[in-house]
């Protein structure tokens, strides 16, 4: 029982190890990777080659497979360009667990002592977080010796010889096996060095050690497919088009593992662990290479498969909250960047349909705009509660100030959802069920202010996006004439009671509330621009510096 609990903790610190490794280079190089990724899609070989060196990074080719998956979702690489991402990603593992089958063991305690100062002496830095990747390195040469060590004393017992006999009888249980163990060790890498440092001690014959690694293979690309399975179809398209190229390559090669035996070079392969580890390499260079012309066609058949709607998603349904990218904070980040404006296009409708309520008089229109709220008030809290499953420790002061901002703005626009449903329900009482009209000069006053408010509320959504300053500078002088355009309609408007127009008496209630709330939907669509100013250090304590603003600004 003791040995069998040192192995089991020796392959726990190895997917551990293996995991911190992984998680630490998104941490910290997740936005570079992403535009180096997004750089290299020209054509399907510079795509293989960049699948290649993210993956050598991330030492998990699902972590490379869920970050392009992410890409197609928001439809920033085509379906094809993905898949030979993933054929270089096989490969790059592969590469990877060549390294880690040589003798490193005089790097574990130099990675993981330094690893330890830094991640402690600097925690919330770049070098703390790399100092986290250094102990993950560290962490998985370690436990390949201890796995060494635990394996040989526990498989000697005949009971566990009878288990590895009873495997040997059969190629499909060696696969079944090892694809097993690459889903729950959530790592294909893991399970190749696992099997590679069997192989060394001879627990596992070599014919085992090979068809184990085959299915650790097919393992990666089933976690991938698992992983994403609440995802967008578009998203599902790349981990389903992957397993079926990993799948495509296990029936092929899986006749030839006792040709491959009793052929291997021994000029070239002198240890199990070698011959294990250059098996794993060959397959997946020969497999990527052999099918990467065929990207087009997987990717054909992977779109049949797994098939998107025709029928529009519902603006209440989040588009863009991929639980897969969660793992890539930078990715995660953006994401939510992106359901916030669709958030706004969904309270751009709402306000572009409280005027065309106001001219017609459309009760039905007027009730589903009432409606459209709900969806923003959904898409609201989904944003908040993806944003909140986000780790803040993994986030840079940069992103840390995005998050800030995303919630900001997705609290503004269900604050305007909420005022724009009050003035839909005080049109509907006070002026379509009355029966009443505005005058004429009225109607013209609340046109000109909804105009210029459908064009801040665009504005916004740009500075949201881009945060450019100066278009927030803009944004902020809105709020004051847009103040000053509301005290005068005000008095515009009393002045026709005075002058006792009878349109402007039997509207007055609804009229000065309706420009009063547009000025109050004016006020949430401004307030974006607070953050990117404050940021850019463009705010004095009680207005903007004259230096922005100008000098022959009246503000």
């Amino acid at each position: 029982m003791k040995h069998l609990l040192n192995l089991l903790a020796a392959v726990a610190l190895l997917v551990w190890g293996t995991h911190l490794v992984r998680t630490g280079v998104l941490r910290v190089f997740g936005g570079d990777l992403r535009r180096f990724l997004q750089r290299s899609l020209g054509n399907r070989f510079s795509a293989a080659l960049a699948g290649i060196g993210v993956t050598a990074l991330v030492q998990s080719s699902t972590a490379t497979s869920l970050m392009t998956s992410s890409f197609v979702g928001q439809g920033l690489i085509t379906l094809p360009s993905a898949l030979a991402v993933m054929r270089g990603a096989d490969i790059g593992t592969a590469l990877m667990s060549v390294l880690f089958s040589t003798d490193l063991s005089w790097l574990s305690p130099l990675f993981i002592f330094t690893g330890v100062v830094l991640s402690i002496t600097r925690p919330a830095s770049p070098a703390g977080r790399f100092g986290r990747i250094l102990i993950g390195l560290g962490l998985m040469l370690l436990a390949l010796q201890l796995v060494v060590q635990a394996t040989g004393p526990l498989f000697e017992s005949e009971a566990m010889r009878a288990v590895i006999a009873s495997i040997t009888s059969d190629l499909m249980l060696e696969i079944t096996v090892g694809a097993a163990l690459a889903v729950v060790a959530y790592s294909s890498l893991a399970v190749v060095l696992l099997v590679a440092a069997m192989a060394t001690g001879a627990v596992v014959p070599l014919d085992v050690a090979l068809g184990l690694v085959l299915g650790a293979n097919l393992g990666s690309g089933l976690l991938a497919v698992l992983t994403t399975a609440k995802s967008p179809p578009a998203v599902r398209q790349v981990t389903v088009g992957n397993f079926l190229f990993k799948l495509l390559g296990v029936v092929i090669a899986a006749p030839f593992v006792g040709l491959v035996l009793r052929h291997a070079p021994t000029s070239l392969v002198d240890s199990p662990a070698q011959l294990v580890v250059m098996f794993h390499l060959a397959f997946n260079v020969i497999a990527s290479v052999a099918f990467i012309g065929l990207t087009t066609a997987v990717a054909k058949l992977s779109m049949k498969l797994v098939p998107v709607p025709r029928t529009p998603a519902t603006g209440s349904r989040p588009r863009h909250l991929d639980p897969s990218a969660l793992s890539t904070p930078t990715l995660a980040i953006s994401n939510a960047a992106r359901e916030a404006l669709h958030q706004a296009d969904v309270v751009e409708s709402m306000l572009i349909g409280v005027l065309t309520v106001i001219r017609s008089n459309d009760l039905r229109l007027a009730e589903e705009l009432r409606k459209m709220d709900d969806q923003v008030d959904r898409l609201y809290s989904d944003i908040k509660y993806y944003l909140t499953k986000i780790s803040r420790e993994a986030l840079g002061e940069e992103e840390s100030r995005r998050w800030t901002d995303i919630i900001s703005f997705t609290i503004n626009m269900e604050q305007i959802g909420d005022i724009i449903e009050r003035v839909i329900s005080d049109i509907e009482d006070k002026k379509i069920r009355p029966h009443r009209n505005f005058s004429e000069a009225g109607m013209a006053e609340i046109v000109e202010m909804h105009e210029r408010l459908v064009a801040n509320l665009r504005l916004g959504m740009s500075v949201f996006l881009n945060g450019n300053v100066r278009d927030a500078q803009k944004l902020l002088e809105e709020k004051v004439r847009f103040r000053d355009l509301e005290r005068a309609y005000a008095n515009t408007h009393l002045t026709r009671l005075m002058d006792r127009t009878t349109p402007s008496m039997e509207t007055s209630s609804l009229h000065i509330d309706l420009i009063s709330d547009l000025k109050r939907i004016n006020s949430h669509i401004c307030s974006i621009a607070y953050p990117i100013l404050d940021s850019a250090g463009a705010l004095a304590p009680s207005r903007l510096r004259s230096s922005l603003v100008g000098a022959d600004d009246p503000h």
